[in-house]
């Protein structure tokens, strides 16, 4: 057998099993960056819709929580109230086809003045108030001055916002005596059995309402 230089078997084993490598092509290359931005894109859109959700469930929350605390005053305020007393009434008004109905009621200090150091005795009305003179936005609040007021001027008066921007505010009294609800309450003398509360949202679509019992106080 021929063992010679020339002959294709001594060739080193190393180069006649050597593997020709190649590296990527800038096809592929491209078509990789796509793909990785495609998913990159994906999981941004997901993270930030659900950053969305979280935020807006935290709005709607704290809104929420700003009407509870305005049906907790307002329990505490009228069911402390006595006939006569209190005087309270209220006045069903329209205006720009909005509801802006009010309620007014006399008390000393606490809830409905929400200070406990106030002296004296003070008419306080629910109502809707424009945010400033060059707004349209409406706010509701504790509007509230002393009682005996003839001779003091409306810089003694004060203003207190409860919840921002809202569309309109719709009041009802339950009578008691007649047995139904009434758009209007007259009789200071009296307590109505109940009150609704209807408050138009401009952060929602549906409005928030409450039925707040004066049931406590004897008539």
């Amino acid at each position: 057998m021929c063992t010679g230089p020339g002959n294709p078997k001594n060739i080193p084993r190393k180069r006649s099993q050597s593997v020709q490598r190649r590296g990527f092509t800038l096809l592929e290359i491209t078509f990789a960056v796509a793909i990785l931005a495609m998913m990159s894109l994906a999981i941004y859109r997901f993270v930030q819709s659900n950053l969305n959700a979280i935020r807006a469930s935290s709005e709607v929350s704290a809104a929420d929580a700003y009407y509870g605390g305005l049906r907790d005053v307002l329990i505490a305020q009228w069911q402390s109230l006595t006939p006569g007393r209190a005087g309270m009434t209220g006045e069903s008004f329209k205006l720009s086809d909005r509801q802006r109905d009010e309620i007014q009621w006399n008390c000393g200090s606490g809830p409905g003045l929400l200070t406990r150091y106030a002296p004296g005795e003070f008419v306080v009305w629910l109502r809707l108030q424009p945010e400033n003179n060059k707004s349209d936005r409406l706010d509701l609040g504790f509007l509230r001055k002393p009682q005996n007021d003839s001779g003091i001027g409306s810089e003694y008066a004060s203003w207190i916002p409860l919840i921002q921007n809202v569309s309109s505010l719709k009041i009802r009294y339950f009578d008691p005596q007649l047995n139904v609800w009434v758009d209007r309450w007259t009789d200071a003398l009296r307590l109505p059995r109940l009150v609704k509360l209807t408050v138009g949202r401009t952060d929602a679509s549906v409005p928030w309402e409450a039925i707040i019992p004066l049931g406590r106080t004897p008539y």
